[in-house]
């Protein structure tokens, strides 16, 4: 147990802005591995009727979907541990399926609700990203007594 003493710093990542941040890269987390679950399930032929499974589906999809079943999980894990390439796998494989519907929705079809949600989550992701840096600056420039 940690003894109160008084002048000192609170632990980084104690705040409520923090908290909040963790949690909704869990959640990201949590999504990512569900969608990286259903691509494979789609690929194994589990969910669907077996129609997407690998040997079925065109040559684009098996490369797209592939791909993408080994990386939102493996960024879903990045994610849940808080390590600097979580978010940059996630950013890779959002971007990946924002091109698949939105750049060639004639081999992919639309899916614009899956756009918008990837959308929506970076710009909450910046959103935090942002407010964590100005609290980081601003804590740093607070005067303490130590400092004259």
């Amino acid at each position: 147990m940690a003894i109160l003493q008084i002048g000192t710093a609170p632990e980084v990542g104690t705040g409520a802005i923090e908290a909040s941040f963790r949690l909704f890269v869990r959640l990201v987390a949590l999504s990512s591995l569900l969608a990286g679950l259903h691509y494979w399930g789609r690929l194994i032929g589990y969910s669907d009727g077996g129609v997407y499974r690998f040997d079925l589906i065109p040559s684009y999809w098996q490369l797209a979907s592939a791909s993408l079943a080994v990386l939102l999980p493996v960024a879903a894990v990045g994610l849940w541990m808080q390590v600097s390439w979580g978010p940059v796998l996630w950013v890779v494989a959002a971007g990946s399926e924002i091109i698949m519907h939105q750049g060639l929705p004639q081999w992919f079809g639309e899916r614009p609700l899956l756009i918008a949600a990837h959308a929506v989550v970076i710009c909450v992701y910046v959103g935090f990203r942002m407010a964590l840096f100005v609290k980081r600056r601003f804590d740093a420039r607070q005067v303490t007594t130590d400092s004259l």
